[in-house]
């Protein structure tokens, strides 16, 4: 994660100094593990700034509110999976368009069976149900991963028109989704996850390419 939070961290004004940077890393850093662990109820602006070791007011200056805290930490997590997605279709130029899909299917999967990214979603998820900015930002994170699956699959098959191209990238989407709530451990039940992996490649397959 550090060196997403380095780039995301650097769009910010250019007065931000070095120290600056680390020291909102490091409350990016600190608020995370504390999501994971005690949710958005046990996330509190005071908590964090004890884990860095820093006052609430230094926090704040940073992160003026929960809220912002938050947003911040959502979107460098989207950054992130982005990053992720170029660095595959850098590795795979050249390869077949569907292995790259599969690939990039692979990594999203990879990402919600992380036990901390697991944690995350699931209680930003919860959240979106009651906190209207929540919910914006999560309608942000589920419409890029719509964009990028679409731009994977189009073309796929001709027979298949943009139109429905991105109908079938939003089901796909939700099926990757949807696993989250079956708390997949590759780690724990490798064999399980294997298992999963080949079926959902089977149904995505499918929704890719069969008109």
């Amino acid at each position: 994660m550090s060196h997403m939070l380095d780039t995301t961290l650097r769009n910010k004004a250019s007065t931000t100094t070095e120290k600056g940077l680390g020291r909102a890393r490091d409350i990016l850093l600190a608020a995370r593990a504390l999501l994971a662990s005690e949710g958005y109820a046990g996330l509190s602006m005071r908590r964090v700034a004890q884990d860095v070791g820093m006052s609430l007011s230094n926090v704040q200056h940073y992160y003026a509110s929960k809220e912002q805290l938050l947003e911040a930490l959502l979107l460098t997590t989207m950054d992130e999976s982005q990053a992720k997605i170029d660095r595959i279709a850098v590795t795979m130029a050249g390869r077949p368009q569907i292995e790259r899909f599969l690939s990039t299917v692979d990594m999203f999967l990879d990402e919600i069976t992380d036990p901390v990214t697991h944690a995350i979603f699931f209680e930003i998820w919860a959240l979106a149900s009651r906190h209207p900015f929540a919910s914006n930002l999560m309608g942000k994170m589920i419409g890029r991963e719509r964009r990028a699956v679409y731009g994977l699959i189009r073309g796929l098959n001709p027979a298949i028109d943009d139109e429905r191209c991105m109908e079938r990238a939003v089901l796909i989407v939700a099926q990757i989704q949807g696993l989250m709530l079956f708390r997949l451990d590759r780690h724990a039940r490798p064999e399980q996850y294997a298992s999963v992996r080949a079926s959902l490649h089977n149904v995505l397959l499918s929704l890719a390419t069969v008109p």
